[in-house]
């Protein structure tokens, strides 16, 4: 073979090694979630950690707030791709609340004890692997706002609670009155639905299937059972100020596997509403 002939076989190659790699939507940033469609019976790794891939060939991931800045995509099978992922990194708010309950911020032995108990409750709802396309799909179609309000907390930034800096906050909180409607963003089972954690409050749980939930956090009532399956729109709660909270408002969280992600980035923008005198 020539030495021309040899450089466009590579090319040839390496253009066809491109072209078996997936077109990826949704996010890639840190908080962000993708996912993509390969043949079926292809096998999909992140780093190393093998994807989930439905029978349709979807198959879909999640960057935590600090994920590396860039990942590895292998993708094997009737699909051969590799290539490396740049994930964009994000800047983060930092705020100081004062006035919260000191037990909440330095809890007793007590409480400590009541917290690794609620902490296991929801890491066994977490856990749960929902094997239910139907409910992915629909997900990833998109989400809607569970309420709408002022944003006033955002994904990634962190709270110094009466001076004492804790864990970043890892959803986004809306500010409405307590009481306010909380509807199902999206299709999902309830794994947890509990009236008053020593944190959260009033919390729910809605697996969306293959590791990908919502929680609902500090509402004044819960109006779901854990295994009830629920649409787009269903009621599932009302607004409150439970658990560690210095006003009503929702706080919406997302998690894929063990990786926090963005809600934010997945649901529509926020529609204006008129201002209210009721803040978090």
């Amino acid at each position: 073979m020539s030495k021309l002939a040899a450089t466009l076989f590579l090319t040839t190659i390496a253009q066809g090694a491109l072209a078996e790699c997936p077109v990826l939507e949704g996010h890639l940033i840190q908080g962000g979630l993708i996912w993509g469609n390969v043949p079926p019976g292809s096998t999909v790794n992140l780093d190393g950690s093998s994807l989930d891939v439905l029978d349709d060939g979807t198959f879909f991931a999640g960057f935590g707030r600090n994920a590396a800045s860039t990942v590895e995509l292998v993708i094997n099978g009737p699909a051969q791709c590799s290539q490396t992922l740049t994930v964009k990194s994000r800047e983060y708010l930092i705020s100081r609340v004062e006035g919260v309950p000191q037990q909440t911020v330095t809890p007793s032995e007590e409480h400590l004890a009541r917290i690794n108990r609620e902490r296991a409750i929801v890491g066994a709802a977490k856990s749960q692997r929902l094997q239910r396309p139907d409910l992915l799909n629909n997900a990833l179609a998109g989400f809607e706002w569970p309420t709408t309000g002022r944003i006033s907390g955002v994904y990634g930034s962190q709270r110094i609670y009466n001076g004492t800096p804790k864990n970043p906050h890892y959803g986004v909180d809306v500010a409405v009155p307590t009481g306010t409607p909380v509807y199902a963003p999206t299709a999902g089972v309830i794994t947890l639905a509990e009236p008053d954690l020593f944190y959260s409050g009033g919390t729910v749980i809605l697996d969306h299937g293959y590791g990908l939930s919502s929680s609902f956090l500090h509402m004044s009532k819960v109006r779901v059972a854990v295994g009830q399956e629920i649409y787009t729109g269903d009621l599932i709660g009302e607004v409150g100020a439970t658990g560690r909270a210095t006003g009503p408002h929702l706080d919406w969280r997302m998690s894929w596997r063990s990786e926090r992600v963005d809600p934010q980035l997945l649901a529509p923008p926020m529609p204006r509403t008129p201002l209210t005198t009721s803040d978090e």
